[in-house]
Protein backbone atom coordinates (compact mmCIF):
# COMPACT_ATOMS: atom_id res chain seq x y z
CA UNK A 1 0.00 0.00 0.00
CA UNK A 2 1.56 3.66 -0.85
CA UNK A 3 2.83 5.67 1.80
CA UNK A 4 0.35 8.55 0.66
CA UNK A 5 -2.60 6.09 0.49
CA UNK A 6 -2.08 4.28 4.18
CA UNK A 7 -1.78 8.07 5.13
CA UNK A 8 -5.08 8.57 4.53
CA UNK A 9 -6.71 5.62 5.93
CA UNK A 10 -4.97 6.74 9.49
CA UNK A 11 -7.23 8.85 11.80
CA UNK A 12 -9.15 7.47 14.95
CA UNK A 13 -7.22 4.23 15.94
CA UNK A 14 -4.02 6.33 15.32
CA UNK A 15 -4.73 9.45 16.94
CA UNK A 16 -5.79 6.64 19.83
CA UNK A 17 -2.68 4.70 20.28
CA UNK A 18 -0.47 7.65 20.18
CA UNK A 19 -2.64 9.49 23.12
CA UNK A 20 -2.48 6.34 25.17
CA UNK A 21 1.63 7.36 25.79
CA UNK A 22 0.44 10.24 27.26
CA UNK A 23 3.58 11.75 29.61
CA UNK A 24 1.75 9.33 32.59
CA UNK A 25 2.21 6.50 30.35
CA UNK A 26 5.66 7.59 30.04
CA UNK A 27 6.29 7.77 33.62
CA UNK A 28 4.75 4.55 33.95
CA UNK A 29 7.07 2.57 31.47
CA UNK A 30 9.79 4.65 32.67
CA UNK A 31 9.50 3.17 36.12
CA UNK A 32 8.65 -0.22 34.45
CA UNK A 33 12.45 -0.09 33.06
CA UNK A 34 14.47 1.81 35.82
CA UNK A 35 13.11 -0.62 38.50
CA UNK A 36 12.57 -4.31 36.66
CA UNK A 37 14.96 -3.50 33.74
CA UNK A 38 13.80 -6.22 31.06
CA UNK A 39 11.29 -7.81 33.81
CA UNK A 40 8.03 -6.32 32.71
CA UNK A 41 8.94 -6.37 28.71
CA UNK A 42 6.79 -9.56 28.36
CA UNK A 43 3.48 -6.98 29.67
CA UNK A 44 3.47 -4.84 26.60
CA UNK A 45 4.08 -7.54 24.51
CA UNK A 46 1.08 -9.52 25.82
CA UNK A 47 -1.51 -6.42 25.81
CA UNK A 48 -0.49 -5.98 22.14
CA UNK A 49 -3.00 -8.00 20.67
CA UNK A 50 -5.99 -7.35 23.25
CA UNK A 51 -5.88 -3.53 23.06
CA UNK A 52 -6.29 -4.64 19.62
CA UNK A 53 -8.89 -6.08 20.29
CA UNK A 54 -10.66 -4.10 22.24
CA UNK A 55 -10.23 -0.87 20.36
CA UNK A 56 -11.56 -2.65 17.18
CA UNK A 57 -14.67 -3.33 18.78
CA UNK A 58 -14.62 0.62 20.05
CA UNK A 59 -14.62 1.63 16.84
CA UNK A 60 -16.57 -0.68 15.45
CA UNK A 61 -20.15 0.18 17.95
CA UNK A 62 -19.33 3.60 16.48
CA UNK A 63 -19.21 2.83 13.17
CA UNK A 64 -21.99 -0.06 12.61
CA UNK A 65 -24.58 2.10 15.40
CA UNK A 66 -23.50 5.84 14.40
CA UNK A 67 -23.35 6.29 17.81
CA UNK A 68 -20.74 6.80 20.16
CA UNK A 69 -20.19 4.23 23.06
CA UNK A 70 -21.92 6.65 25.53
CA UNK A 71 -25.32 6.44 23.97
CA UNK A 72 -24.67 2.73 23.59
CA UNK A 73 -23.72 2.08 27.47
CA UNK A 74 -26.99 4.01 28.40
CA UNK A 75 -29.23 1.72 26.29
CA UNK A 76 -27.91 -1.49 28.10
CA UNK A 77 -27.16 -0.27 32.00
CA UNK A 78 -29.71 0.74 34.55
CA UNK A 79 -29.15 4.97 34.72
CA UNK A 80 -27.87 5.06 37.61
CA UNK A 81 -24.58 2.79 36.76
CA UNK A 82 -24.24 4.87 33.71
CA UNK A 83 -24.13 7.75 35.55
CA UNK A 84 -21.82 6.73 38.10
CA UNK A 85 -19.60 5.09 35.47
CA UNK A 86 -19.56 8.41 33.74
CA UNK A 87 -18.77 10.62 37.01
CA UNK A 88 -15.81 8.13 37.77
CA UNK A 89 -14.20 8.95 33.75
CA UNK A 90 -14.31 12.52 34.21
CA UNK A 91 -12.57 12.38 37.50
CA UNK A 92 -9.76 9.71 36.61
CA UNK A 93 -9.25 12.06 33.07
CA UNK A 94 -9.47 15.29 34.74
CA UNK A 95 -6.43 13.59 37.41
CA UNK A 96 -4.57 12.42 34.04
CA UNK A 97 -4.95 15.50 32.27
CA UNK A 98 -3.31 17.51 35.63
CA UNK A 99 -0.87 14.80 35.58
CA UNK A 100 0.10 15.65 31.91
CA UNK A 101 -0.29 19.25 31.91
CA UNK A 102 2.12 19.81 34.67
CA UNK A 103 5.24 16.82 32.84
CA UNK A 104 5.29 18.84 29.89
CA UNK A 105 5.41 21.92 31.61
CA UNK A 106 8.48 20.21 33.93
CA UNK A 107 9.70 19.07 30.41
CA UNK A 108 9.31 22.62 28.44
CA UNK A 109 11.17 24.33 31.84
CA UNK A 110 13.75 21.39 31.51
CA UNK A 111 14.19 22.11 28.27
CA UNK A 112 14.40 25.99 27.97
CA UNK A 113 14.48 27.55 31.65
CA UNK A 114 11.58 29.51 32.58
CA UNK A 115 8.91 29.40 35.08
CA UNK A 116 6.97 26.07 35.37
CA UNK A 117 3.43 27.43 36.66
CA UNK A 118 3.62 29.89 33.30
CA UNK A 119 3.70 27.03 31.13
CA UNK A 120 1.06 25.05 32.89
CA UNK A 121 -1.10 28.18 32.57
CA UNK A 122 -0.17 28.09 28.83
CA UNK A 123 0.01 24.37 27.86
CA UNK A 124 -4.05 24.50 29.61
CA UNK A 125 -5.10 27.48 27.28
CA UNK A 126 -3.34 25.91 24.21
CA UNK A 127 -5.49 23.22 24.88
CA UNK A 128 -8.90 24.40 25.26
CA UNK A 129 -8.60 27.23 22.78
CA UNK A 130 -7.29 24.45 19.78
CA UNK A 131 -10.53 22.41 20.46
CA UNK A 132 -12.72 25.77 20.61
CA UNK A 133 -11.04 27.20 17.48
CA UNK A 134 -9.90 24.47 14.99
CA UNK A 135 -12.60 22.52 12.52
CA UNK A 136 -13.09 18.56 12.89
CA UNK A 137 -10.64 18.67 10.36
CA UNK A 138 -7.58 20.36 11.39
CA UNK A 139 -8.49 19.25 14.72
CA UNK A 140 -7.37 15.74 13.27
CA UNK A 141 -4.43 16.77 10.79
CA UNK A 142 -3.16 18.55 13.94
CA UNK A 143 -3.06 15.34 16.36
CA UNK A 144 -1.81 13.08 13.32
CA UNK A 145 1.22 15.61 12.95
CA UNK A 146 1.32 15.71 16.76
CA UNK A 147 2.20 11.60 16.63
CA UNK A 148 5.64 11.95 15.26
CA UNK A 149 6.67 13.25 18.77
CA UNK A 150 6.93 9.57 19.77
CA UNK A 151 9.12 9.18 17.22
CA UNK A 152 11.87 10.89 19.77
CA UNK A 153 11.47 7.46 22.08
CA UNK A 154 12.70 5.53 18.93
CA UNK A 155 16.20 7.76 18.40
CA UNK A 156 16.83 7.02 22.48
CA UNK A 157 16.93 3.74 21.28
CA UNK A 158 18.60 4.24 18.52
CA UNK A 159 21.66 6.39 20.62
CA UNK A 160 22.13 3.75 23.27
CA UNK A 161 23.33 0.38 23.09
CA UNK A 162 21.01 -2.32 23.95
CA UNK A 163 22.06 -5.61 24.71
CA UNK A 164 19.33 -7.55 22.81
CA UNK A 165 20.10 -11.22 23.81
CA UNK A 166 20.11 -10.23 27.35
CA UNK A 167 16.57 -8.06 26.84
CA UNK A 168 15.18 -11.49 25.28
CA UNK A 169 16.56 -13.49 27.83
CA UNK A 170 15.28 -11.68 31.16
CA UNK A 171 11.67 -10.95 29.57
CA UNK A 172 11.31 -14.41 29.13
CA UNK A 173 12.22 -15.49 32.44
CA UNK A 174 11.82 -12.29 34.67
CA UNK A 175 11.36 -13.63 38.15
CA UNK A 176 14.60 -15.09 37.82
CA UNK A 177 16.31 -11.21 37.54
CA UNK A 178 14.02 -9.46 39.89
CA UNK A 179 16.29 -6.76 41.65
CA UNK A 180 17.48 -8.24 45.09
CA UNK A 181 14.54 -7.19 47.88
CA UNK A 182 11.50 -7.20 45.51
CA UNK A 183 8.20 -7.69 47.28
CA UNK A 184 5.60 -9.82 45.29
CA UNK A 185 3.52 -7.00 45.69
CA UNK A 186 5.96 -4.29 44.20
CA UNK A 187 6.34 -6.45 41.10
CA UNK A 188 2.29 -7.26 40.75
CA UNK A 189 1.38 -3.62 41.42
CA UNK A 190 3.94 -2.79 38.24
CA UNK A 191 2.34 -5.17 36.62
CA UNK A 192 -0.80 -3.66 37.28
CA UNK A 193 0.27 -0.06 36.62
CA UNK A 194 1.11 -0.69 33.15
CA UNK A 195 -1.73 -2.81 32.19
CA UNK A 196 -4.14 0.02 33.01
CA UNK A 197 -1.92 2.77 31.58
CA UNK A 198 -2.06 0.71 28.17
CA UNK A 199 -5.50 -0.37 28.67
CA UNK A 200 -7.60 2.71 29.07
CA UNK A 201 -11.27 3.33 29.20
CA UNK A 202 -11.24 6.98 27.35
CA UNK A 203 -9.44 5.29 24.55
CA UNK A 204 -12.83 3.16 24.36
CA UNK A 205 -15.13 6.25 24.33
CA UNK A 206 -12.71 8.72 22.14
CA UNK A 207 -12.01 5.96 19.43
CA UNK A 208 -16.35 5.07 18.77
CA UNK A 209 -17.01 8.75 18.90
CA UNK A 210 -14.35 9.61 16.33
CA UNK A 211 -15.56 6.56 14.08
CA UNK A 212 -19.10 8.42 14.48
CA UNK A 213 -17.13 11.67 13.33
CA UNK A 214 -15.43 10.60 10.40
CA UNK A 215 -18.75 8.93 8.88
CA UNK A 216 -20.60 12.00 9.66
CA UNK A 217 -17.93 14.00 7.57
CA UNK A 218 -18.40 12.06 4.59
CA UNK A 219 -22.21 13.25 2.60
CA UNK A 220 -24.26 10.14 2.13
CA UNK A 221 -22.52 7.84 4.67
CA UNK A 222 -24.86 6.25 7.23
CA UNK A 223 -24.13 3.12 9.88
CA UNK A 224 -23.81 0.27 8.90
CA UNK A 225 -26.75 -0.63 11.20
CA UNK A 226 -28.92 1.29 9.28
CA UNK A 227 -27.53 0.51 5.33
CA UNK A 228 -26.84 -3.16 6.18
CA UNK A 229 -26.59 -3.71 2.19
CA UNK A 230 -23.64 -1.91 2.27
CA UNK A 231 -22.01 -4.52 4.29
CA UNK A 232 -21.24 -7.71 2.62
CA UNK A 233 -17.71 -9.13 2.00
CA UNK A 234 -15.51 -7.61 4.65
CA UNK A 235 -18.28 -9.09 7.06
CA UNK A 236 -16.92 -12.76 6.33
CA UNK A 237 -13.74 -11.50 8.34
CA UNK A 238 -15.15 -9.28 10.95
CA UNK A 239 -19.11 -10.41 11.76
CA UNK A 240 -20.84 -13.32 12.40
CA UNK A 241 -23.45 -14.45 10.11
CA UNK A 242 -21.89 -13.38 6.68
CA UNK A 243 -24.38 -15.68 4.99
CA UNK A 244 -27.43 -13.25 5.56
CA UNK A 245 -29.26 -11.74 2.76
CA UNK A 246 -29.08 -8.99 4.54
CA UNK A 247 -25.63 -8.53 4.17
CA UNK A 248 -25.51 -9.36 0.76
CA UNK A 249 -25.74 -6.06 -1.86
CA UNK A 250 -23.37 -3.33 -2.60
CA UNK A 251 -19.79 -4.84 -0.92
CA UNK A 252 -17.83 -1.31 -1.88
CA UNK A 253 -19.11 0.59 1.20
CA UNK A 254 -18.06 -1.85 3.89
CA UNK A 255 -14.64 -3.08 2.03
CA UNK A 256 -13.82 0.56 2.02
CA UNK A 257 -14.70 1.99 5.54
CA UNK A 258 -14.16 -1.82 7.35
CA UNK A 259 -11.02 -1.96 5.75
CA UNK A 260 -9.97 1.29 6.77
CA UNK A 261 -11.20 0.69 10.08
CA UNK A 262 -9.03 -2.13 10.43
CA UNK A 263 -6.07 -0.80 9.05
CA UNK A 264 -6.38 2.49 11.41
CA UNK A 265 -6.74 0.74 14.46
CA UNK A 266 -4.12 -1.90 14.06
CA UNK A 267 -1.27 0.65 12.82
CA UNK A 268 -2.25 2.68 15.79
CA UNK A 269 -2.21 -0.16 18.61
CA UNK A 270 0.88 -1.14 17.17
CA UNK A 271 2.66 1.99 17.29
CA UNK A 272 1.31 2.88 20.34
CA UNK A 273 2.82 -0.09 22.00
CA UNK A 274 6.04 -0.31 19.60
CA UNK A 275 6.67 2.95 21.25
CA UNK A 276 6.00 2.03 24.72
CA UNK A 277 8.72 -1.52 24.43
CA UNK A 278 11.28 1.92 23.19
CA UNK A 279 10.73 3.72 27.28
CA UNK A 280 11.09 0.87 28.96
CA UNK A 281 13.84 -0.53 27.01
CA UNK A 282 15.64 2.59 26.61
CA UNK A 283 15.47 3.16 30.21
CA UNK A 284 16.42 -0.08 31.60
CA UNK A 285 19.69 -0.14 29.54
CA UNK A 286 20.57 3.85 30.60
CA UNK A 287 18.65 4.59 34.67
CA UNK A 288 18.49 1.04 35.74
CA UNK A 289 22.36 0.04 34.86
CA UNK A 290 23.44 3.23 36.70
CA UNK A 291 21.49 2.40 39.64
CA UNK A 292 18.40 5.27 38.91
CA UNK A 293 15.68 3.01 39.98
CA UNK A 294 12.67 5.49 41.17
CA UNK A 295 11.13 7.87 38.81
CA UNK A 296 8.29 9.20 39.82
CA UNK A 297 7.32 11.59 36.52
CA UNK A 298 8.55 11.58 33.08
CA UNK A 299 10.02 14.81 33.18
CA UNK A 300 12.55 13.43 36.31
CA UNK A 301 12.87 10.29 33.52
CA UNK A 302 14.29 12.70 31.14
CA UNK A 303 16.19 14.73 33.35
CA UNK A 304 18.26 11.25 34.98
CA UNK A 305 19.11 10.15 30.73
CA UNK A 306 20.78 13.47 30.48
CA UNK A 307 24.43 12.14 32.67
CA UNK A 308 23.89 8.52 31.58
CA UNK A 309 22.88 8.90 27.99
CA UNK A 310 24.03 12.44 26.77
CA UNK A 311 22.49 15.39 25.82
CA UNK A 312 20.77 14.11 22.40
CA UNK A 313 18.77 11.42 24.70
CA UNK A 314 17.84 14.11 27.35
CA UNK A 315 16.19 16.60 24.43
CA UNK A 316 14.82 13.62 22.59
CA UNK A 317 12.56 12.47 25.38
CA UNK A 318 12.03 15.45 26.96
CA UNK A 319 10.24 16.81 23.70
CA UNK A 320 8.55 13.63 23.09
CA UNK A 321 6.98 14.70 26.27
CA UNK A 322 5.75 18.17 25.69
CA UNK A 323 4.44 16.57 22.44
CA UNK A 324 2.60 13.38 23.01
CA UNK A 325 0.83 15.69 26.39
CA UNK A 326 -0.40 18.15 23.28
CA UNK A 327 -1.80 15.16 21.38
CA UNK A 328 -2.97 13.20 24.86
CA UNK A 329 -4.61 16.47 26.52
CA UNK A 330 -7.49 16.93 24.26
CA UNK A 331 -8.46 13.52 23.78
CA UNK A 332 -8.44 12.77 27.76
CA UNK A 333 -10.70 16.13 27.74
CA UNK A 334 -12.72 14.90 24.40
CA UNK A 335 -13.32 11.64 25.84
CA UNK A 336 -14.99 13.05 28.70
CA UNK A 337 -17.19 15.40 26.96
CA UNK A 338 -18.33 12.51 24.38
CA UNK A 339 -19.17 10.76 27.16
CA UNK A 340 -21.17 12.65 29.26
CA UNK A 341 -23.07 14.51 26.05
CA UNK A 342 -24.11 11.36 24.67
CA UNK A 343 -25.40 9.81 27.99
CA UNK A 344 -27.68 13.20 28.72
CA UNK A 345 -28.41 13.64 25.01
CA UNK A 346 -26.72 16.57 23.97
CA UNK A 347 -25.20 17.46 20.98
CA UNK A 348 -21.54 16.67 20.61
CA UNK A 349 -18.53 16.33 18.45
CA UNK A 350 -15.89 18.55 17.14
CA UNK A 351 -18.00 18.93 13.88
CA UNK A 352 -20.12 21.06 15.49
CA UNK A 353 -19.50 24.60 16.53
CA UNK A 354 -19.19 25.95 19.84
CA UNK A 355 -22.75 27.45 19.74
CA UNK A 356 -24.50 24.05 18.58
CA UNK A 357 -23.02 21.87 21.00
CA UNK A 358 -22.39 24.07 24.23
CA UNK A 359 -22.75 21.72 26.60
CA UNK A 360 -20.59 19.64 24.89
CA UNK A 361 -17.28 22.49 24.51
CA UNK A 362 -18.10 23.50 28.68
CA UNK A 363 -17.28 19.64 29.06
CA UNK A 364 -14.18 20.25 27.43
CA UNK A 365 -13.13 23.70 29.21
CA UNK A 366 -14.47 22.63 32.42
CA UNK A 367 -11.96 19.25 32.12
CA UNK A 368 -8.97 20.87 31.03
CA UNK A 369 -9.09 24.06 33.49
CA UNK A 370 -9.71 21.92 36.25
CA UNK A 371 -6.95 19.28 35.21
CA UNK A 372 -4.66 22.97 34.56
CA UNK A 373 -5.34 24.05 38.57
CA UNK A 374 -4.24 21.16 39.31
CA UNK A 375 -1.12 21.23 37.15
CA UNK A 376 -0.74 24.54 39.57
CA UNK A 377 -0.73 22.72 42.67
CA UNK A 378 2.31 21.01 44.24
CA UNK A 379 0.56 17.56 44.15
CA UNK A 380 2.40 14.63 45.07
CA UNK A 381 2.74 13.11 41.08
CA UNK A 382 2.91 9.26 42.44
CA UNK A 383 -0.50 9.79 44.06
CA UNK A 384 -2.17 11.25 41.45
CA UNK A 385 -0.91 9.02 38.49
CA UNK A 386 -1.99 6.01 40.99
CA UNK A 387 -5.56 7.67 41.98
CA UNK A 388 -6.08 8.14 38.29
CA UNK A 389 -5.01 4.01 37.60
CA UNK A 390 -7.43 2.91 40.57
CA UNK A 391 -10.40 4.91 39.58
CA UNK A 392 -9.33 3.82 35.81
CA UNK A 393 -9.34 0.13 36.82
CA UNK A 394 -12.34 0.19 38.79
CA UNK A 395 -14.07 1.51 35.61
CA UNK A 396 -12.60 -0.20 33.17
CA UNK A 397 -13.78 -4.02 33.70
CA UNK A 398 -17.38 -2.80 33.69
CA UNK A 399 -17.22 -0.64 30.99
CA UNK A 400 -15.79 -3.29 28.87
CA UNK A 401 -18.24 -6.07 29.77
CA UNK A 402 -21.20 -3.53 29.04
CA UNK A 403 -19.10 -3.46 25.41
CA UNK A 404 -18.85 -6.97 24.99
CA UNK A 405 -22.36 -6.99 25.89
CA UNK A 406 -22.96 -4.58 23.33
CA UNK A 407 -20.91 -6.24 20.17
CA UNK A 408 -22.93 -9.62 21.06
CA UNK A 409 -26.15 -7.93 20.93
CA UNK A 410 -28.47 -7.99 17.81
CA UNK A 411 -30.95 -5.51 19.09
CA UNK A 412 -28.03 -2.98 18.71
CA UNK A 413 -25.81 -4.43 16.43
CA UNK A 414 -28.44 -5.57 14.13
CA UNK A 415 -26.52 -8.65 12.06
CA UNK A 416 -23.70 -7.28 12.35
CA UNK A 417 -22.64 -8.65 15.48
CA UNK A 418 -19.28 -9.67 16.60
CA UNK A 419 -17.05 -12.80 15.40
CA UNK A 420 -15.80 -15.47 17.24
CA UNK A 421 -12.06 -13.98 17.08
CA UNK A 422 -12.68 -10.57 18.05
CA UNK A 423 -15.35 -12.31 21.55
CA UNK A 424 -11.88 -14.04 22.34
CA UNK A 425 -9.90 -11.15 22.31
CA UNK A 426 -12.66 -9.07 23.87
CA UNK A 427 -13.01 -10.90 26.69
CA UNK A 428 -9.33 -12.33 26.74
CA UNK A 429 -8.57 -8.22 27.86
CA UNK A 430 -11.71 -8.07 29.74
CA UNK A 431 -10.26 -10.85 31.51
CA UNK A 432 -6.71 -9.88 31.87
CA UNK A 433 -8.00 -6.28 33.41
CA UNK A 434 -10.27 -7.91 35.83
CA UNK A 435 -7.34 -10.26 37.39
CA UNK A 436 -4.73 -7.08 37.40
CA UNK A 437 -8.22 -4.86 39.45
CA UNK A 438 -7.89 -7.76 41.80
CA UNK A 439 -4.36 -8.01 42.28
CA UNK A 440 -4.22 -3.83 42.90
CA UNK A 441 -6.44 -4.39 45.45
CA UNK A 442 -5.13 -7.29 47.19
CA UNK A 443 -1.73 -5.83 47.18
CA UNK A 444 -2.52 -2.23 48.42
Amino acid sequence: MPIQKLTQRLGPGLITGAADDDPSGIATYSQAGSQFRFGLVWTVLITTPLMIGIQMLSARIGWVTGQGLGTNIAKMCPRWLTVALLALLVVANTINIAADIGAMAEALRLLTGGTQLLYVLAFGAVSILAQLWFSYESTVRILKWLTLALFSYVAVILAVRVPWHEALVESIQPWKYLPKGTSLGEYAGMVVAVLGTTISPYLFFWQASQEVEEQRAVAGDEPLREAPGQAAQEAEDNFRRPESALLRGNAAYAAEHLARIKVDTYVGMLFSNVIALCIVIGTAVTLNQHGILNIQTSAQAAEALRPVAGEFAFAAFALGIVGTGLLAVPVLAGSAAYAVSEVFGWKAGLSHGFHEARGFYLIIIAATGIGTLMGTLELDPIKALVWSAVVNGVISVPIMVVMMWIGQSERIMGELTMSARHRFFGWSATGLIALAVLVMFATQ
